[in-house]
């Protein structure tokens, strides 16, 4: 079997190139144009390019079985239950975007990491701290002092700026080598069916992406970051000339939102929340709606509060452009809605029996709508610490999970909790001790059952998949 492999890569800079955007594109026309050199480019985008080194303690346990919540009831710590810690390093690339400091990675670079340093190309290290890390985009801001020292940095430029095609360079470290430029074309744009992140929007390009490029740019011929290189697909671990980038407008809207205290408490980016769901077109439905090809998205669920449907929008609607850029399918859409700044106009340009119309509303944080219950389990206990929720869109922002439209969820897990060995936060509840949990104080009412002999029998969902777990 091809093994596929996705390897996380590449992104570069923040104050906005513009005046350049417009200039012409043209064909090599002469001996003297094709020999030019892109040295020019890189001696002015390679400086704030960085290295970053991380180190993480990692903790095992001595026998195999110890992580398992079935066999750690009978094993306990006396039975192979010793733990050993060990100290793991990583390395990937990063890109200073702001003369303060203001360093952009990758999420996955950085994740669980107790210590990070940023390397410099001319050899200066500083330490750095994670102002945010967003799994769900797999972009991470990290923040350098450079205590009066000057610090190269670059800019980003609108992916929308580029046309496949187009020349690009990527730059990073890849396997550890050192800095490394290598250069390529625009592939492909909008790129959606890869399910790398949550947004599944990038940009493709067959400049050579290997392991420790991660989080390092991909930067145009004007010398400005339209993307950070995130995966590669490989059938050996090495480049085949097919990479992945974050677009640059992204990394634009989370930076943003680290500006504007716009992060949950659990530290996730709260995104435009417009409460409603979309299918793609397929060429059947396109042959329903008689459309020419499949293209935009079907609307399938419309939330109560959802500020598209107070403003016209129906189930059923077919979007075919937002903010006035044309969209193929429900991803694009999606990615279109979550890089549109918090209280700005959306507009989405709507299709029916050829006759198009446009509905513009603002765009809100997500709504605590219906209201929120918390129970918080109190004394000793499996659940000691832990509070249990009912879902609505602010908790589904606050946890950055994918969650169901209702139902009960570990909101909280407290350090003592001995539950916290087999629950996740975010887990759905569907039943404790033979009571179905459709509100959190279903919770306490559950906990003073008992069931044939069990301490506690639970039944979660998690990631759809159902899981039973007894305890005696």
């Amino acid at each position: 079997m091809i093994k596929h492999i996705l390897i996380f890569a590449l992104f570069f800079s923040f104050p906005i190139i513009s005046a350049e955007y417009s200039a012409a594109k043209s064909l090599p026309r002469s001996n003297t144009e094709i020999t030019l050199s892109y040295a020019p480019l890189v001696k002015r985008i390679a400086p704030a390019v960085v290295n970053i080194y991380t180190k993480r303690t990692v903790t095992r346990r001595a026998h195999p079985f110890m992580n398992d919540p079935f066999f750690n009831q009978f094993l306990g710590r006396g039975f192979g239950g010793l733990e050993r810690q060990r100290v793991e390093g990583a390395l990937g690339s990063g890109v200073i975007v702001e003369k303060d400091g203001l360093v952009i990675s990758n999420a996955h670079v950085i994740k669980g990491a107790d210590e990070i340093t940023v390397v410099l190309n001319d050899g200066r290290e500083f330490p750095a701290k994670t102002l945010l890390s967003d799994e769900n985009a797999d972009i991470a801001l990290l923040q350098i002092d450079p205590d009066g020292e000057e610090l190269p940095f670059a800019a980003l430029e609108p992916s929308e700026s580029m046309e496949v095609g187009d020349l690009v360079l990527a730059i990073g470290n890849p396997f550890g080598v050192g800095q490394t430029v290598t250069s390529g074309i625009v592939s492909a744009l909008a790129r959606s069916s890869l399910n790398i992140n949550d947004f599944n929007f990038f940009i493709q390009t067959d400049a050579a992406i290997n392991p420790g490029n991660s989080g390092g740019p991909l930067v145009s011929m004007r010398g400005g970051v339209v993307g950070i290189n995130s995966a590669i697909y490989s059938r050996s671990g090495g480049s085949l000339g097919i990479g992945f980038s974050i677009p640059s407008e992204m990394v634009m809207a989370i930076i943003s939102a680290q500006k504007n205290n716009q992060i949950s408490e659990s530290g996730h980016v709260i995104r435009p929340w417009m409460g409603l769901s979309a299918q793609d077109v397929t060429a059947a439905i396109a042959d329903s709606l008689d459309l020419d090809r499949p293209k935009g998205a079907l609307i399938s669920e419309l939330h109560e509060a959802s500020p598209a449907r107070a403003a016209g929008l129906e189930r059923g609607d077919l979007v075919i452009a937002v903010n006035g850029k044309p969209i193929q399918d429900a991803t694009e859409m999606r990615f279109r809605i979550a890089t549109t700044p918090i209280g700005e106009k959306v507009r989405l340009t709507t299709s029916a029996k050829g006759k198009e119309r446009t509905l513009s509303f603002k765009s809100i944080s997500p709504p605590e709508i219906p209201a929120r219950e918390t129970v918080t389990i109190d004394g000793k206990g499996y659940f000691s610490g832990m509070s249990f929720s009912n879902v609505n869109p602010a908790l589904v922002e606050e946890l950055g999970q994918k969650l169901p439209s209702e139902g009960v969820v570990i909101s909280a897990i407290g350090a003592g909790a001995q539950a916290s060995r087999f629950i996740r936060l975010g887990d759905v509840v569907e039943e404790i001790n033979g009571v179905k949990i459709t509100t959190p104080k279903d919770v306490k009412k559950a906990l003073g059952q008992k069931l044939n002999g069990y301490r506690l029998a639970l039944t979660l969902n998690r990631n759809g998949q159902r899981q039973q777990i007894a305890l005696r």
